[in-house]
């Protein structure tokens, strides 16, 4: 307990208007008190005791309380005066006590004093339980987040304090942050099925008075709710299951709210608190569950206030092939203890922090408005401004909250200057800060122009990461971030009006192609601090800290293309664009024109399948500068460490080879060796860089270096370990590849502003594919020559992508090779040390001209300029062309035709079809004659006539011109049309000639082939042209050529002129070319220059003088488990093998996935450009594209795999490649794997001599793989054990009947015997199969096995109906001298036909004896069942009674299948079960259709290759009968667990149907309603016939009244496995031999004879006994029963010695032992996910042995009935609620009484009326009947829920007693005064005396329970006073205390000691005398007298007497005056008388 006295203040300020009226609160740890306020005072006095409950923490030696006094204000808020904070240091340290504070200052919000002070004293109590918490990793440590401005001006101070704050994320977050990334990286990132579980368990000490609180909980917009109950403290028990489909990602960052309501009937409910988790944070804990944890409720409105209560609960999250694990209940569940057990606990108790997003400016932001609107101003006199069409915001969105900037119109580069302030709690469940720049837009939704995100776990640490010795933990940092640029990413920048196709990039789905801007960001974290405005401006001292974030370098990047190939179609031009950020992209305006672009160039075909552009020695260059601010530092970091990731990968791979291709040891010690010693070399030798006086340094950079110098440390110091200490290596895998994903970690730099550079490929003006390079791989930078990037100044292949693929990568656009230098322009003169060749830069345009009557001009040029750019829309004029700065004209103009443009058809080819169509008209009926343009091509544009074809030089015709009548036309080729005007051709031909045809056409065509040019002489064709270097096109367009024809409209030469540098020598001297060279300025004035396809910029090409001719060759061997594309299961594959700008094709195979084509691809002359030693270092890559061949339609591609081929640049070289599997994929996923090779061999001038041998051929141009490549074969043994076929589906509509079994391995085939009938008899007739086969020695190479199922049908017809690929046979490999026990199959069958028979008859004698004995045995049914012995084996020893106490055994309950248990293998050792599929393998999803199974097994062994040595002896024999087995089935079904709920109540009425083929049994008559958790306990019997009927499915489904009953799930069982198992699972072998009780054997042979059998099975001596059966000789060891039983019990259950002693011995031969085992339920809705979980078990008995032993009797127990007697006699100290008519207190005294789960079964006593002290009495009466499961400790409620329900449901609930005491009102409701909840299983004993009964008493149970409380059920009767509590202002007060006497009674007990309910007759056991009540105890209007005697006279007794004097006086006095005068004049008249 934390005591603060609040005594005074003194010196408040005073306000402008009046004086403050002071108000102190006090805040510790989010809890804030506060004292009353004090009018109008300047020196306050409270003396006010604030308490805080430590809910038994200790306090932290961090710990502080802050201290606010604020000017009260009766409307409005508060107003803030001053605050302090005090340490606590010196309370928590355990020095003092108390601390008095006196006179501590009083500061304002900026930190000065403001002159007041303050005085307290603050007293502490330590918890008895608390230990000493002042560890460094502990609790709260804070950072204080009032120091005011001091972080702004300096960083390192904001890095310190950030530094220091870590404390508070405490371990277990850390090992959360560390754990999520590779918790979550096996999720396939797609939607898949997950099912999210909560089990809402109970609530405790939840606020209010007489609540019904009911929860409800959402997930992913599904919201279920539980029952509603009564009570602080209900108990509800009840799971919910959510089922989704979703992208994992999406998922995980859902979120699980949980609220709790009070329930009310007539008005909304009202909420109570909640509590609100990540899905994702649960996916994290271990096995994706947390189980059984408290969560901590608080109220979202009031972030200060503190817990609501608590909720207990369960949560799953059950993913695809996730087994959820079974929840545990302890005994001592209900009392555990909340704290230890709260799922946040204490330490990292959440708290408020403010994360302050400073958002200061964007840059660049694209153009997202129509220019319409801009028009229409500029119409009306607005100004023109066209690149800020952009009305841009910012919107943060984090944990669910959203902020929004300011919006700033018409401005691409805003600066908004705002912080945005996030308040959440921290440590946070979610991860990313999403940051969203918009275009607002008035009309339309706002547009999304980029987006991009903060990772919360790379801009903060939780200090737990480093996993040192040293043991101690660093400290974390809270989230920081820059001030730094954030780069967003989305669709390509051009605008148009049109919907944009990639609008979803700009969400931040999917990876962006192109910049979109960027965010200049700063963020910050401030724990414990509230900040009162969301948007606020930045101060402008921060605007002038943040300006030299923002200093600009200038950077050089230049790219030179080597090559582009791989093209798919030739079609339009290509040319390629880089940019970096908005520098180099050719349509944007902004940025000065660059050399950004290489020129257009035309595909080329590259003789067998794909395009390339035909650069040849003049390679394409782009030169970009840009300017960006120098972040050298941060990018020198990545690079170095992603350096010793790379070296670090490549030695992992070497090693993992090693390890996969079985080297010895010392090999793989060697290269282990080597990745250890390069690691710690490169560890050591290569430390991050200093960050002392660079430039933009922020505080995050700062701790990430420390954060890394010590990972990388401690990493140096693991791998030091490992060498000296490790002693098996293989083992050292997972850490090393641990390490390596700790380095991409480590690698990630959040703060990169460096834009990626963008390449993009344009066709035509199309862009069409993209590939994003990080700008770091590329950078160079003089740190050291590691910090430059991977690929800086290399040659790097890139596959470019197109954008937003749905097909994933499924075609490649492109494939090209480039060599990118981007460094600082002050390091340019570096970038010469890494060109090679001669770098030209030229300015060209081209001469337009058209044919006008015969005659070339430019009169005819529309919509040409006569001198324009290469795409003609572009104006230009020599004498306007200007050079650069700094660059000079060399040369004059001169002509020279561009090459690469001129598109011949036959490029490329070496069989070309020339064609020419001859067309004829006619008027409709008329004769035909030639057309006016009698000779076209095919889209009937002009051609030559066929004589006017010649063939060019290298070719040869092949035949002479012929009419191609080969397609849709009539036998004279002509096919046939009608024109339709405006067209001047028919649009569609038919072949049939009909009277209206008015024209026709026939196709003719002519073969040439090119002759065997020698290689050099593909150029010199493409000089002859022209001479004056015109190029002609019969269209204006793209498709050029050399030679004019009659058809050509238009023609253009290529004029260009060279530049040189002034005064620059180097390559780097192209730097230099930025601007356009100039463009005809009249025109610019007339046309916007932003709608010309960008400018004219100079080009820059790279020479290569000399280049180098190689030799190489592709060893493709072999591929496995390619993807079957065919209808038949198989594809016929075949590959295109592609090398730069060449490429060949395999052979084409047919029908099989696992092809080996065993070729070798020789590619003679290939000419590669630069130096060979550069193309050794990084030669380009071979990829291999594999494709299914069709017949018809197109072949389909089944995925890609590139491999690296060796380099030796001298033939001579004594090194061969090595065939390594590479993996294929498709569409991004593996889709098999290919064995490859390769090797570039360099040719030398000599020629061909040095070549390596040409490899053997195995057909015309087919090469082998030459020896000493291909992998050394050895002859193998492959035995085949084919035992059948099982639940083959029919193909092609008939059912397979007579099918055999082909076996394809390693080239050979062997086929089996037909099984004549499959319904009769599914297994084979001869079950082994042989094959010989010459196989790889390393295992690595081996071939797979295919099993192919043909059916043999009627006339011939042999189709395969099912195919299975086992893909590798190690498993199967054995030594085949060794007789093992799975050597001798004789499986029990054999030997029970071989048993002799005259065993039974002495069974039968044997037997006879026990029976007599087993009658005397007394029942001991009541207290011990097979449930006894079920709770007993799982441990839950308070439900199985007295059971262990006799020593009785128990079985082995597994929590997974039986065949998933590790010891059983599975039961396939006798055979295994291999799917047979069929189909084709369909998009997304992942397997083909099932259509069967095969069972069989194999052997594989070596063989000799000298034919003298005899073969070993065959594994397969002594093979059990396969003809079929009568069997009988007992099925029992003990409970199923966690069902997936079929009802709207969120419940199922679950029943179980179970099938063996066509026999049925539905137990739906025995449904159990409402549950999802049901005990069955049925036992089924059925008969079957193995192996036919082997498959048994157990199905759960739903009752349903009038529906179809659903199914939950099923589960099937293979009982021929069970059955044919050496592990004798058909029965499970119990512990003891039992002839009678509960544990009857049950099994038809007796332990000795299945020992007799299992040892002639594994080929053993049979046992011997000897000494009456007590000891043994088994397997040469001996055996006694004494050691078995030496301890055990005895009981009389057991059968003899002998028998016993064989079970024993039996039960260590590793058999299956009686057992339950748990299966998971499947249903066709979630295939993937678990349905639930069944536990049952399943005995197989073979009806040929004979008949079995009894079956269990597994019926549940039933509850029994008990009846709770509660006799209230007296209430005292009860709340006096009412002031009576005469001012009296009291209260009209009853008391209420119920159990939870009964409440219509409550009982009030009679009222007490008028109680004026509190007391009342009663002796009354309350009976309550229940049913009772002792074994389970809970009461088993039936009711209906509903009175529309069908059944009643059934609950399980706590045993409670609930009284209430209650004040009686008659015209308003009853008030509540006090409520009193009882467990009856931990009863609070009662005080005997109402003085000693008191609050404290409750609480005691809560902290020593154990002592205190009892169970009443032991108890019996208990007798006593109780304390009632009622909650005011949320603390619990005293409302009144009870005597009461409990009893427990059972039924028998309660029939001979009756008693009644109240007072009603039977009224003893104990009587009850009418209660002693005061006589004022009565009601007033039914007692009339009794309220004039007590009420009246008591109170206004002196009143009325008094009254009653006065009237008597005033009657006296009356008579007295009436009488008086008479009596006067009496008197006058006769005064003597």
């Amino acid at each position: 307990m934390l005591r603060v006295v609040v005594e005074s203040a003194n010196g408040l300020p005073k306000k402008r208007v009046g004086t403050p009226d002071p108000i102190a609160s006090v805040i510790f740890k989010e809890e804030k008190k506060k004292t009353k306020s004090i009018d109008s005072e300047l020196n306050p006095v409270w003396n006010e005791v604030l308490e805080f409950d430590l809910k038994g923490q200790a306090l932290d030696t961090n710990c502080y309380i802050d201290v606010v006094v604020k000017d009260y204000e009766t409307i409005g808020k508060d107003k803030f005066l001053g605050s302090a904070k005090i340490s606590l240091r010196e309370l928590a340290s355990g020095q003092a006590k108390s601390l008095p504070s006196k006179n501590v200052p009083l500061v304002n919000e900026s930190g000065q004093s403001i002159g007041a002070t303050i005085n307290l004293v603050i007293g502490y109590e330590a918890p008895a339980s608390a230990t000493d918490l002042n560890d460094p990793q502990g609790g709260d440590s804070t950072v204080d987040a009032g120091s005011g401005g001091a972080e702004e001006g300096n960083e390192t101070t904001g890095g310190d304090n950030a530094g220091s704050a870590g404390g508070n994320v405490s371990n277990n977050l850390r090992q959360r942050l560390v754990r999520s990334s590779k918790s979550r990286h096996r999720l396939a990132n797609k939607p898949q099925d997950f099912q999210v579980r909560v089990r809402i368990i109970e609530a405790r000490q939840l606020s209010g008075n007489n609540v019904k609180p009911v929860v409800k909980v959402t997930v992913c917009e599904q919201t279920h709710r539980t029952r509603i109950k009564k009570g602080n403290n209900p108990f509800y028990d009840e799971m919910m299951f959510y089922n989704v489909h979703m992208l994992p990602s999406d998922l995980l960052e859902e979120n699980i709210s949980f609220r709790v309501y009070n329930s009310y009937s007539l008005r909304a409910d009202s909420l109570m608190g909640e509590f609100k988790l990540d899905i994702g944070y649960v996916y994290d804990e271990p096995a994706h569950c947390v189980m059984r944890k408290w969560l901590l409720l608080n109220d979202p409105e009031e972030s200060s206030s503190g817990a609501k209560g608590y909720l207990k609960v369960s949560l799953f999250v059950v993913g695809v092939g996730d087994e959820p694990p079974v929840e545990s209940r302890e005994s001592n569940d209900d009392q555990d203890d909340i704290e230890t057990n709260l799922l946040l606990p204490a330490g990292i108790a959440q708290r408020w922090a403010t994360l302050s997003l400073k958002v200061y400016r964007a840059e660049d932001i694209p153009q997202m408005d129509d220019a319409f609107i801009q028009s229409m101003k500029e119409f009306f006199g607005g100004e023109e401004n066209k690149k800020n069409l952009v009305d841009p915001f910012l919107e943060v969105r984090f944990a669910g909250k959203k902020l929004c900037t300011q919006i700033i119109e018409k401005n691409a580069n805003p600066e908004w200057n705002q912080v945005l302030n996030l308040q959440v709690k921290f440590p946070s469940m979610c991860e990313c800060i999403k940051l969203t720049v918009f275009d607002w837009d008035r009309i339309t939704g706002n547009d999304a122009v980029g987006t991009t995100y903060l990772n919360l776990a790379k801009i903060a640490s939780s200090g737990g990461e480093i996993e040192a010795n040293t043991g101690e933990s660093e400290m974390g940092f809270l989230p920081v971030f820059g001030p730094c640029y954030v780069n967003l990413y989305g669709s390509p920048r051009e605008f148009t009006g049109l919907p944009d196709p990639y609008e979803e990039l700009n969400h931040g789905k999917g990876e962006g192609v192109a910049y979109r801007g960027r965010v200049l960001v700063e963020l910050s974290t401030k724990l414990d601090e509230k900040k009162d405005k969301h948007v606020d401006c930045i101060p402008n001292d921060d605007l002038l800290v943040v300006q030299k974030f923002q200093r600009r370098r200038k950077y050089c990047l230049c790219a030179v293309f080597h090559s582009a190939t791989m093209l798919q179609e030739p079609g339009e031009p290509i040319q390629f664009e880089v940019s970096i950020g908005n520098y180099g992209n050719k349509l944007d305006t902004t940025c000065k024109p660059l050399a950004s672009t290489t020129q257009y160039s035309c595909a080329v075909f590259d003789g067998n399948h794909y395009y390339y552009l035909p650069w040849a020695g003049t390679k394409p260059v782009v030169v970009v500068t840009s300017n960006w601010e120098d972040i050298s530092h941060r990018l020198d970091s990545v690079n170095i460490i992603m350096y010793i990731t790379n070296r670090l990968q490549s030695n992992l791979e070497a090693f993992k080879v090693g390890i996969l291709a079985k080297v010895n040891d010392n090999q793989l010690v060697e290269v282990w060796l080597k990745l250890l010693n390069q690691l710690i070399e490169d560890l050591e030798s290569l430390p991050m860089p200093e960050l002392e006086g660079r430039s933009n340094l922020t505080s995050l950079d700062l701790q990430l270096k420390k954060l890394r110098d010590s990972a990388l440390a401690t990493m140096a110091e693991g791998a030091r370990q490992m060498r000296e200490e490790v002693t098996e290596i293989r083992d050292t895998l997972s850490d090393l590849e641990s390490w390596l994903s700790k380095l991409l970690q480590l690698a990630e730099e959040p703060q990169n502003s460096m834009p990626d550079v963008v390449i993009w490929m344009l066709r035509g003006e199309k862009r069409v594919a993209y590939s994003r390079i990080p700008a770091n791989n590329i950078l160079y930078s003089t740190y050291n020559e590691q910090a430059c990037g991977q690929h800086c100044g290399k040659t790097q292949t890139i596959f470019f992508q197109y954008p937003m693929d749905k097909d994933k990568g499924l075609k490649v656009p492109v494939q090209a090779r480039v060599n990118m230098w981007l460094g600082l322009s002050a390091h340019e003169k570096k970038f010469n040390s890494y060109s090679e060749g001669t770098f030209s830069v030229f300015a060209e345009l081209y001469e337009n001209q058209a044919k006008v009557f015969g005659k070339w001009g430019t009169t005819g040029l529309v919509g040409r300029h006569k001198f324009s750019d290469v795409t003609g829309k572009l104006k230009l004029k020599q004498e306007y062309f200007m050079p650069p700065r700094g660059w000079e004209w060399e040369e004059t103009w001169f002509i020279d035709p561009e090459k690469a443009l001129l598109t011949e058809a036959d490029a490329g080819h070496t069989e070309f079809m020339d064609e020419v169509f001859q067309n004829e008209t006619r008027f409709p009926g008329r004769e035909w004659k030639a057309a006016s343009e009698p000779y076209t091509d095919v889209n009937g544009e002009k051609s030559r006539t066929p004589g006017e074809f010649e063939c060019p030089p290298g070719w040869a015709w092949e035949d002479e011109w012929t009419v191609d009548d080969n397609r849709a036309v009539d036998d004279q080729g002509w096919e046939y049309g009608v024109t339709i005007p405006p067209d001047d051709k028919p649009r569609s031909w038919v072949s049939a000639e009909k009277m209206y045809h008015v024209h026709r056409r026939r196709r003719l065509v002519r073969p040439r082939k090119r002759g065997a040019l020698p290689a050099g002489t593909a150029a010199e064709r493409r000089d002859q042209g022209d001479p004056e270097g015109w190029e002609f096109s019969s269209l204006i367009g793209w498709k050029f050529h050399h030679k004019e024809r009659t058809s050509d409209t238009f023609r253009r030469r290529r004029w260009r002129r060279k530049m040189g540098p002034e005064g620059h020598v180097g390559a780097s001297a192209i730097f230099k070319l930025e601007g356009a060279l100039g463009i005809d300025t009249e025109e610019t004035e007339k046309t916007d220059a932003s709608k010309v396809f960008g400018e004219n910029t100079p080009t820059v090409s790279c020479c290569f003088e000399r280049s180098f001719f190689y030799h190489l060759r592709v060893y493709v061997y072999q591929a496995r488990n390619l993807a079957s594309m065919d209808k038949d299961s198989f594809s016929d594959p075949y590959a295109y093998v592609s090398f730069l700008h060449l490429s060949k094709t395999t052979e084409k195979l047919q029908a099989t996935l696992n092809p080996t084509w065993d070729q070798t691809l020789i590619f003679n002359n290939v000419e590669i450009y630069g130096d060979p030693q550069k193309i050794a270092t990084n030669p380009p890559d071979v990829v291999v594209e594999l494709f299914d061949h069709d017949q018809v339609g197109k072949d389909e591609i089944l995925g890609r795999s590139v491999c690296r081929p060796l380099v030796k640049l001298n033939p001579g070289i004594d090194q061969t490649p090595k065939l390594l599997w590479h993996p294929v994929l498709h569409k991004g996923l593996p889709a098999g794997e290919a064995l490859m090779a390769a090797e570039l061999i360099l040719k030398d001038k000599a020629g061909e001599s040095d070549l390596p041998l040409v490899p053997p051929k195995r057909a015309e141009n087919l090469y082998m793989v030459p020896q000493g490549i291909r992998p050394v074969v050895q002859l193998t043994a492959v035995e085949i054990l084919a035992w059948g076929l099982r639940n083959m589906k029919t193909f092609q509509l008939a059912s397979v009947t007579s099918p055999s079994l082909v076996v394809e391995c390693g080239g050979q085939r062997v086929e089996s015997a037909v099984i004549k009938n499959m319904k009769k008899s599914p297994n084979f007739p001869c079950s082994v199969l042989f094959i010989k086969v010459l196989l790889p020695k390393d295992e690595m190479y081996t071939p797979p096995v295919v099993l192919k199922v043909i059916d043999h049908r009627p006339f011939g017809r042999k189709p395969v109906v099912g195919q299975c690929t086992i893909s590798t046979l190690e498993q199967f490999r054995c030594d085949p001298y060794v007789i093992s026990a799975e050597g001798a199959m004789s499986s029990k069958m054999a030997l029970f036909a071989a048993a002799p028979f005259k065993d039974v008859s002495i069974k039968m004698e044997d037997e006879s004896r026990p029976l007599l004995e087993a009658q005397v045995i007394p029942p001991e049914k009541e207290t011990v069942d097979w449930w006894s012995k079920f709770y007993a084996s799982l441990g839950e020893q308070e439900k199985c009674g007295p059971y262990m106490k006799k020593g009785y055994d128990t079985l082995k309950v597994y929590d997974c299948e039986l065949e998933d248990v590790p010891e059983f293998k599975g039961l396939t050792d006798f055979c295994e079960t291999f799917k047979l599929l069929r189909g084709k393998t369909e998009d997304g999803d992942d397997d083909p259709t099932v259509v069967g199974e095969f069972k069989g097994s194999f052997k594989v062994y070596p063989l000799s290759d000298d034919p003298g040595v005899l073969p070993p002896p065959r594994q397969f024999r002594e093979l059990p009968d396969s003809g079929p087995q009568e069997c009988l089935v007992r099925i029992y079904i003990v409970r199923a667990i966690d069902l997936q709920p079929k009802d709207n109540n969120g419940k199922c009425d679950p029943y179980v149907k179970i099938s063996l083929r066509n026999n049925t049994i539905d137990d739906r008559d025995h449904y159990l309603p409402n549950t999802i958790n049901p005990v069955f306990g049925r036992m089924f019997e059925m008969t079957c016939f193995l192996p036919q009927d082997k498959d048994l499915r157990i199905g759960v489904y739903d009752y349903d009244l009038l529906t179809r009953d659903e199914k939950v799930g099923e589960t099937v069982i293979d009982l021929e496995n069970r059955f044919l198992s050496r592990y004798n699972s058909y029965c499970g072998i119990p512990q003891t031999y039992c002839i009678s009780g509960t544990n009857q054997w049950r099994d038809q042979l007796k332990p000795s004879e299945i020992l007799e059998n299992l040892a002639r099975m594994k080929g053993r001596s049979k046992p011997r006994c000897e000494d009456n059966g007590t000891s043994m000789m088994f397997n040469g060891k001996e055996y006694t029963l004494a050691e078995f039983e030496g301890t055990r019990e005895i009981h009389q259950h057991l059968g003899p010695p002998s028998e016993r002693l064989f079970l024993h011995v039996l039960r260590t031969q590793g058999v299956v032992p009686e057992h339950v085992e748990t299966r998971t339920l499947y249903s066709s809705f979630q295939p993937t996910l678990s349905q639930g979980k069944l536990q049952m078990w399943v005995d197989v008995f073979p009806k040929s042995i004979g008949v079995p032993g009894p079956p269990f009797d597994i019926t549940p127990r039933k509850p029994k009935k008990f009846f709770l007697r509660a006799v209230i006699w007296n209430t005292t100290d009860v709340t006096l609620d009412e002031t009576s008519i005469t001012g009296e207190n009291m209260s009209d005294i009853y008391v209420k009484g119920w159990m939870p789960g009964m409440e219509d079964d409550k009982q009030k006593t009679d009222v007490h009326y008028r109680s004026l002290d509190g007391d009342g009495n009663f002796n009354w009466r309350f009976v309550f009947e229940f049913e009772y499961l002792p074994a389970e400790q809970l009461c088993l409620v039936s009711k209906k829920e509903h009175f529309w329900s069908l059944d009643k449901s059934e609950f399980r609930i706590p045993p409670k007693l609930i009284v209430q005491i209650w004040d009686n009102d008659k015209f308003s409701l009853d008030d509540f005064l006090g409520t009193l909840e009882l467990d009856l299983r931990s009863l609070v004993s009662p005080a005997k005396t109402p003085e000693k009964c008191s609050l404290d008493m409750m609480d005691a149970l809560n902290t020593n329970k154990k002592e205190q409380a009892k169970s009443l059920f032991a108890q019996k009767s208990v007798r006593g006073w109780w304390p009632c509590s009622i909650e005011q202002d949320g603390k619990k007060v005293l409302g009144g205390k009870v005597e009461m006497m409990l009893e427990i009674v059972t039924e028998t007990e309660a029939d001979e000691r009756p008693a009644g309910k109240g007072r009603d007759e039977p009224n003893m056991n104990p009587a009850l005398k009418l209660p002693n009540r005061p006589e004022t105890s009565f009601f007033w209007f039914t007692n009339p007298c009794k309220t004039m005697k007590f009420i009246v006279w008591r109170r206004f007794k002196w009143v009325f007497i008094g009254l009653i004097i006065l009237i008597l006086v005033i009657l006296f006095v009356a008579i007295l005056l009436y009488s008086l005068p008479n009596y006067i004049s009496m008197k006058i008249v006769k005064p003597f008388q």
